[in-house]
């Protein structure tokens, strides 16, 4: 399969996994919108991944045009389902903290488990 169309259904699957994720488990006192600004909020950040965009707070506000606090109400609740993972650093003039994220990493060889057919929910279908 081309390269191409490999990337293509990562991110189909990342998509999918993702709206999964967000709309079946909804936590508590959590509003439908609140669950479609995540879903919204993890396909920039992905692209933001693929692109070897650093995701901080201060870049997904350039990218989004949202406020800071618009963008931390959106990424906590990414953070306590654990579909993101948070480290602090030095900030960029090196003096302060600054929270930054990763795609947790178990999602994503979750997409390249689905991927490969090492699923087990698939496994199970192809089974029967």
């Amino acid at each position: 399969m081309t390269r191409a169309l490999n990337q293509q259904w990562h991110s189909l699957a990342f998509s999918a996994f993702i709206f999964h994720e967000i709309i079946d488990n909804p936590q508590e006192d959590e509003t439908p919108q609140s669950r479609l600004k995540q879903i919204g909020m993890m396909s920039v950040l992905y692209i933001m991944h693929q692109g070897h965009q650093r995701l901080t707070l201060s870049n997904i506000i350039e990218n989004t045009g949202l406020t800071r606090t618009g963008v931390t109400e959106t990424i906590d609740p990414l953070v306590k389902r654990g579909l993101l993972t948070e480290t602090f650093v030095k900030n960029s003039m090196g003096r302060g903290k600054a929270r930054q994220f990763e795609i947790a990493p178990e999602i994503l060889e979750k997409i390249r488990d689905f991927e490969s057919g090492k699923n087990p929910a698939v496994d199970r279908r192809q089974s029967t």
